[in-house]
């Protein structure tokens, strides 16, 4: 059985979502070929000898890349068993299947992945999509095996670390767990998951993570939707870490309110090498985190801003500055904000254009007003298009996303950047003179988002 593993985008990580099922199919007795189509090219003659090829898609931009490559593929070998496997697989099935999937894994995909192979050596063919036995969704607790890595591009094709003064490390990338406790209703992570989530083991992680040190890492991304969310699993997993490798930094997720709820471990955190946890803010606006059912308010966020100051932690803040409900006024409050809790060089310039994205099984399809003011199902770009009720504040999102593309082409600095932002908005902010002199704040060179509308320069032909 040949198996060909495809990836079209993650963040400029080295997929676990590759490196975690080859394992798996590898010892299922399958021969595993992994391409990830952000760093090579796509290997036609083992897409010609495959029997299964399989698409990882853990995010929206992975699926819209991966439409037109299905189409190659096919071409390529119409006697292939399509499947289709990660977070956006099961929120797209109807439309995946069209194209011509046989199979939709959604969830814990390892062990379906498993269950598909075996099933199709047994057969000798690629059943139709109406025979998939797989759940759809599996949930199910899984006894995780170390991913194999050996058959992906070396770690230093993928996104660095930026520590300033023209130092870099290399990053590898790992998962400590899966899903999310709670329910945020523009989530992607929550319409398959629906508020539960499972570790990956801490033996697994750890010898993962090893095998990225000899391969070269010197910095570790935990990609968890919320690292904190098995805080009894995370607080050993670090510890662990830190004795094992006292030189190895890393960067973590973790919700506003969760760092709320454990901020007396903000300075284990630090002292084991944490050097920035992400956390999506998304708007400092009350009526907009209800909508989205964030959890938190504007004084959740200053309070741990200013923790983090005090215990010397980064906060690399996330945001969806513009939503249906964001107005001129409001975008003005929030950029005020960020000037003023000096969070604009913590954040990558694309967050002052992030628009919001209402993919097909989005959570906030059940509010009756997000039904009212949503189109039709968009095939195309894969989302319910949808628009402000102030003209003004879409035509302001095209100018930021454009000046904010200039500038970041352009090689200009974040407060550079935001200065030009501010500005379109008649917003006046500090002059450096007037702010603290600051050490350089490490960032990954490949920017985190998501829930947000990508760029058409995201979808060149493959």
């Amino acid at each position: 059985m040949h198996v060909v593993l495809i990836s079209t985008y993650e963040l400029g990580r080295q997929p676990f979502g590759l490196a975690s099922p080859a394992a798996w199919l590898g010892q299922a007795g399958a021969e595993v070929t992994c391409l990830d189509l952000a760093v090579q090219g796509l290997d036609e003659q083992a897409i010609r000898a495959a029997d299964l090829v399989a698409f990882y898609l853990p995010m929206h931009t992975a699926t819209r890349l991966v439409v037109p490559l299905i189409e190659r593929v096919t071409r390529l070998n119409g006697g292939a068993h399509l499947a289709c496997y990660g977070l956006y697989a099961p929120m797209n099935e109807i439309y995946l299947r069209g194209l011509g999937v046989n199979t939709i894994l959604g969830g814990e995909y390892e062990s379906g992945l498993t269950a598909l192979v075996k099933r199709l050596s047994a057969n000798g063919s690629a059943p139709h999509a109406a025979d998939q036995r797989e759940p759809t969704v599996s949930l199910a607790r899984q006894l995780f095996i170390t991913p194999q890595r050996s058959g992906l591009p070396p770690l230093s094709q993928y996104a660095q670390l930026n520590m300033g003064d023209n130092q870099s490390r290399i990053v590898g990338y790992t998962e400590a767990s899966r899903g999310c406790k709670h329910k945020c209703r523009h989530c992607p992570v929550v319409p398959v998951y629906e508020g539960m989530f499972r570790v990956v083991q801490r033996d697994v992680v750890l010898e993962d993570i090893r095998q990225q040190v000899r391969a070269g890492a010197e910095h570790i991304t935990f990609g968890d939707p919320d690292f904190f969310n098995g805080i009894g699993h995370a607080l050993p997993l670090v510890r662990s870490l830190h004795t094992e490798f006292p030189q190895l930094t890393y960067d973590v997720t973790i919700k506003i309110e969760h760092l709320l709820r454990h901020a007396e471990h903000l300075p284990t955190l630090r002292d084991t090498g944490c050097l920035f946890v992400t956390s999506a803010l998304e708007s400092i606006n009350e009526r907009v985190l209800s909508r989205l059912d964030k959890g938190h308010t504007q004084e959740d966020i200053i309070q741990v801003v200013n923790w983090f100051q005090e215990v010397g932690l980064t906060l690399n803040p996330t945001l969806v500055s513009f939503t249906p409900w964001t107005t001129l006024d409001g975008y003005r409050q929030l950029l005020a904000f960020l000037d003023q809790y000096d969070l604009v060089e913590n954040m990558a310039s694309i967050h002052l254009a992030i628009r919001l994205l209402i993919p097909a099984g989005s959570k906030l399809l059940e509010l009756t007003e997000v039904q009212a003011l949503v189109g039709p199902f968009d095939e195309q770009l894969l989302i319910y298009p949808w628009q402000n009720s102030e003209p003004s504040v879409d035509h302001l999102h095209q100018d930021v996303l454009a000046l904010v593309e200039t500038g970041v082409a352009r090689g200009e600095e974040r407060r550079e950047i935001f200065a030009q932002v501010a500005a379109l908005v008649g917003l006046p902010v500090r002059e450096a003179n007037g702010r603290q002199p600051r050490a350089p704040i490490p960032y990954l060179t490949e920017p985190w988002y998501c829930c947000a509308e990508p760029t058409e320069e995201q979808f060149a032909p493959l």
